[in-house]
């Protein structure tokens, strides 16, 4: 982003003491001297002069103000806004003349009778207070810079500017009309091309496939962003002014990068505008020569970058915050610096100040532009602090979540030497602390600011400061509503939540509401319904395939007054778990309610025979339920057997059922181990299966996708501390089959491939509602301590009940 710094105004009620130097036959204007005919009581003659450093720039080019403001730039690089009557002053002022002569001069430019008083006045009460007159000593006055609303914070200097003309002077060669023709054809076409045609598929697969290409992409991205501020400054030298520093800083929440182009303002509107887009003009560039690099290596990552570069350049474009947008706008209009025309246009919307002279001072074009920026920008900064405040909450919740995966993702990376993906992981951990600790950083400084304002603008009102305590009082309160802790306002964000804007208001209706459902459907009627496919699975073609269509019997007439069975569906139960296996069964027969069954198992297996089963059945015959069942099981295989023939199976089904959500998940883990573990690995299993078992016991706010997610993570951590045990590895076991024996010395292959197969069975018309808290039932499986010298299987203890929404079997692989 280039960085113009705001340009400080003139205000009317500043205050100053009068800046004097020394009169040119080198006495002090205390020395005695007086004007003729003054008494000794006159004031003594005193010959002002300008702050050293400074610089005229004349009048704004292009200006929106009816009466164009005069332009002057201090030592330190700070650019102030002046009236004509001001400027004109200030011009005067050479260090040679006195007040009187000052009072000559600017009458006759002004074309007004300006007295000396006026001038001293004017001196004392304005240019002083900026800065811009040499202080009684003859030294530069200390002057406060300007703090803008929404600027640039925390900045480091990369390149003085001496050293930013040196770099950039080669890219001004950029801007010549025939090169800037043949850039932005080529970028059209490239983009294009690759956004319409060629697509952005494989490269983000290549992408999150290969970790170092994503790094790469990454770094690129940042390279891109500090080319980005060459393209400002190049555009400065190419238009005849000089850019300054260039560095990073702090913008809103993102770090960012910057190039001071004041100078800029001696421009013409087409040379300012010019300077502002420059930069995405060098995004063109670098997407351009992306493609040319992709056009001979061919590795489908890079186009990512191309895609980033068209974000930026939309990015950079938003003119509600100082992006390089708004600097268009505010040089289309003339109005440097549009935030500080915030204040007067909303008192000049005022029915009582339509007349007055302060709302007239821009052009009527200019004003009605200005206008509706500032009736766009207020309302949607105020709705932004809002739903930052009132989301805070839960965005740190989930943040907070998203670390801890992120870190025990970390750990198993670094523990596999896996540095790419180390480096993805922090990448990825440092995307989440960022915008956190720039949201607090940015609600501190706010409170901070407000209240040292209000504090000094009702200084010796003690009404006034009584209102605003009451006011501020109140703004704590609801702060304090806001973020009282209960059940659901510190919860992690859910992925199947909406999250518009009502839903991140404080007195949201959260509740969920049973979708509009039609008339069911009756023997022979025909209608059209909902199928939810598992994305696992292919999708069907035009081959016949073998379907399993349940058709209900209809039910004895019997008349006879005798309640229904507890088993209500026709067909048989599912067989009681055997010793070994692992069985969740959640069956929901009451309308409105929500069932939840787990069952996790830890099985050692030391027989010739392993047929371990993990099963969960989801079964639901009720209206407006959530029915779930969730099976965990990891079966170690030790020493030799002759057959390995595990099952998982789940089923999800619905019975007479209507505006229900089932879900069943089974997930196994089979590993084949040629000796037992050590008494450290079997510490840390045992350390890991704890774990797992209290995230059994919170994992019911945990949505299907992110259960899944969590378990295949305890597979990798599993397979992690087995793999650091045994040097050889792990031999894994497949999908059901039978395999010969190995010897302990036999190297880790793979039996079979992981094969994921949902079942989710959702009536029609069925629309997923948030299931109600309900007491989850017992883990089934009974805990037996793993003995090897047993035959057969011994199951470990279970843990507690989960929600999921697939079913699958995962092989090491």
């Amino acid at each position: 982003m280039s960085v113009i710094a705001p340009i400080d105004t003139n205000d009317s009620s500043g205050r100053g003491a009068a800046d004097v130097a020394p009169r040119p036959d080198g006495r002090r204007p205390d020395s005695g001297d007086h004007l003729p005919g003054r008494t000794e009581d006159s004031r003594p003659e005193v010959v002002p002069a300008r702050a050293p450093g400074l610089e005229l720039l004349g009048e704004l080019p292009g200006s929106g103000y009816r009466q164009p403001p005069g332009l002057v730039r201090r030592a330190d690089g700070q650019t102030c806004q002046l009236t004509r009557l001001l400027y004109l002053l200030l011009d005067a002022i050479d260090g040679q003349r006195t007040y009187p002569e000052i009072a000559e001069v600017l009458s006759g430019t002004t074309s007004r009778l300006v007295t000396a008083d006026n001038v001293r006045t004017l001196a004392e009460a304005k240019l002083a207070p900026l800065g811009l007159l040499r202080s009684a000593d003859g030294t530069a006055p200390a002057a406060p810079r300007s703090n803008p609303l929404l600027a640039l914070r925390f900045r480091f200097v990369v390149s003085n500017p001496r050293v930013t003309r040196r770099i950039t002077a080669p890219f001004a060669l950029l801007f010549r009309p025939f090169v800037v023709a043949v850039m932005l054809a080529a970028f059209l076409l490239s983009t294009g091309w690759v956004l319409f045609d060629k697509g952005l598929a494989s490269a983000t697969h290549q992408a999150f496939d290969e970790p170092g290409l994503l790094l790469l992409v990454f770094a690129i991205t940042v390279v891109s962003a500090g080319f980005h501020e060459f393209g400002h400054a190049a555009a400065c030298r190419y238009g005849g002014a000089m850019p300054g520093t260039m560095g990073v800083g702090l913008y809103l929440v993102w770090p960012a990068f910057y190039t001071n182009v004041d100078d800029s303002y001696r421009l013409g509107r087409a040379g300012r505008i010019r300077v502002d887009l420059g930069g995405l003009y060098f995004n063109a560039i670098v997407a351009v020569a992306i493609f040319a690099t992709w056009a001979v290596i061919r590795w489908d990552a890079l186009l990512l970058i191309i895609a980033a570069q068209v974000l930026q350049m939309i990015r950079q474009l938003a003119p509600f915050v100082r992006f390089d947008g708004y600097h268009i706008l505010a040089d289309l209009t003339g109005v440097p610096d549009l935030y500080s025309r915030i204040r007067p246009t909303l008192l000049g919307l005022l029915p009582t100040r339509w007349g007055r002279a302060e709302s007239k001072v821009l052009k009527p074009w200019a004003r009605v532009v200005v206008t509706v920026w500032v009736l766009t920008v207020v309302p949607l900064l105020l709705v932004s602090l809002v739903l930052v405040v009132t989301a805070l909450p839960r965005v740190a919740a989930t943040a907070w979540q998203s670390l801890g995966n992120h870190a025990r993702l970390l750990a198993t990376h670094w523990a596999a030497g896996d540095v790419p993906r180390v480096g993805v992981g922090l990448l990825a951990m440092l995307a989440i602390c960022l915008p956190l600790l720039g949201i607090a950083y940015l609600l501190v400084r706010l409170v901070r600011q407000t209240v040292t304002s209000v504090w000094r603008a009702t200084a010796g009102r003690p009404r006034r400061r009584a209102a605003a305590i009451i006011a501020g009082g109140a703004l704590v309160a609801a702060l304090v509503l806001t973020w009282w802790p209960d059940g659901a306002k510190y919860q992690p964000i859910q992925k199947h939540e909406r999250g518009t804007v009502a839903d991140a208001l404080p007195m949201a209706n959260r509740k969920p509401t049973a979708p509009q459902v039609d008339r069911p459907l009756h023997v022979g009627q025909r209608r059209t319904v909902t199928t939810v496919w598992p994305t696992a699975a292919p999708p069907p073609t035009e081959e016949q395939r073998l379907a399993l269509v349940m058709v209900p019997r209809n039910p004895d007439q019997s008349g006879n007054g005798t309640p229904a069975p507890t088993w209500v569906f026709p067909f048989n139960p599912p067989e009681a778990p055997r010793a070994g296996d692992n069985q969740a069964l959640s069956v929901n027969t009451q309308d409105g309610s929500t069932v939840y069954d787990v069952a996790f198992a830890l099985v050692w297996a030391t027989g010739d025979t392993v047929d371990n089963h993990n099963e969960a059945y989801a079964l639901a015959n009720c209206q407006n339920c959530q029915t779930v069942a969730v099976a965990f099981q990891v079966v170690l295989i030790v020493g030799p057997a002759d057959v390995v023939v595990p099952q998982n199976i789940s089923a999800a089904v619905n019975y007479s059922c209507r505006d229900c959500v089932t879900y069943a998940l089974a997930s196994q883990l089979v590993v084949t181990l040629p000796e037992g573990l050590s008494d450290e690995a079997k510490a840390r299993l045992n350390a890991l299966w704890e774990e797992i078992e209290r995230f059994g016991q919170r994992i019911e706010g945990l949505s299907p996708q992110e259960i899944q997610a969590q378990l295949e993570s305890y597979k990798e951590q599993i397979l992690a501390i087995i793999e650091a045990d045994a040097p050889a590895g792990p031999t894994p076991s497949g999908a059901p089959a039978t395999t010969a024996p190995q010897s302990p010395s036999a190297t880790a292959t793979p039996a079979g491939s992981p094969t994921d197969t949902p079942s989710a069975s959702p009536s029609p018309a069925t629309s997923p509602t948030t299931p109600a808290p309900t007491t989850p039932a017992a883990p089934t499986g009974s805990p037996t301590p793993p003995d090897p010298s047993a035959e057969g299987t011994t199951p470990e203890p279970t843990s507690e009940p989960t929600p999921s929404a697939a079913s699958e079997q995962s092989p090491i692989p």
